[in-house]
């Protein structure tokens, strides 16, 4: 394992530097009972929304990751920070930066925590401009959420960072 493996950073350059060229990277929204997933492009153009996977514990969570991250050859993970409107971290901050820890470890990926504020309403504004339902909304925001993350992470890396 080389030593970016397990880096946690919420600096685009720092963590861009820990990446391989290119790689496809996956986009996590972490929600109290579910996680959206998000993947891009080895190129790191676009994200797209994947899957909503209903939290339980850890190393369940973990394991469904892990074959998201063997299927699509990942090369690293950016986690929503759930900061407040001020800037500040409260509470889930705080769980999310410990998620972050736990889960490079286990994965031994290099993992980036992107601020995540406004995604998930941006989410729910773009389904709503495709008309879709309320119920369609409800059960795709997570992932959609973690792809708006994603992408606003890939962007920062395609641009050389912040």
């Amino acid at each position: 394992m080389d030593g970016s493996a397990g880096l946690v950073t919420d600096n685009a350059l720092t963590y861009g530097d820990a990446l391989p060229e290119g790689g496809a990277l996956l986009g996590l929204d972490l929600g109290t009972k579910t996680i959206g997933v998000a993947t891009c492009d080895a190129g790191w153009r676009y994200a797209t929304a994947g899957k909503t996977i209903t939290r339980s514990k850890f190393t369940k969570d973990c394991g469904a990751l892990r074959t998201i991250v063997t299927e699509r050859k990942i090369a690293g993970v950016v986690i929503g920070l759930p900061r407040n409107m001020d800037g500040t971290e409260g509470p889930r901050a705080q769980a999310s930066r410990a998620y972050a820890r736990n889960l490079a470890q286990t994965l031994h990926l290099p993992v980036l925590l992107w601020d995540e504020r406004w995604s998930t309403s941006s989410a729910e504004a773009a389904m709503i401009g495709q008309d879709m339902s309320r119920a369609k909304r409800a059960t795709k925001i997570d992932s959609h959420a973690a792809a708006i993350i994603l992408q606003g992470a890939i962007d920062a890396l395609a641009g050389g960072g912040l």
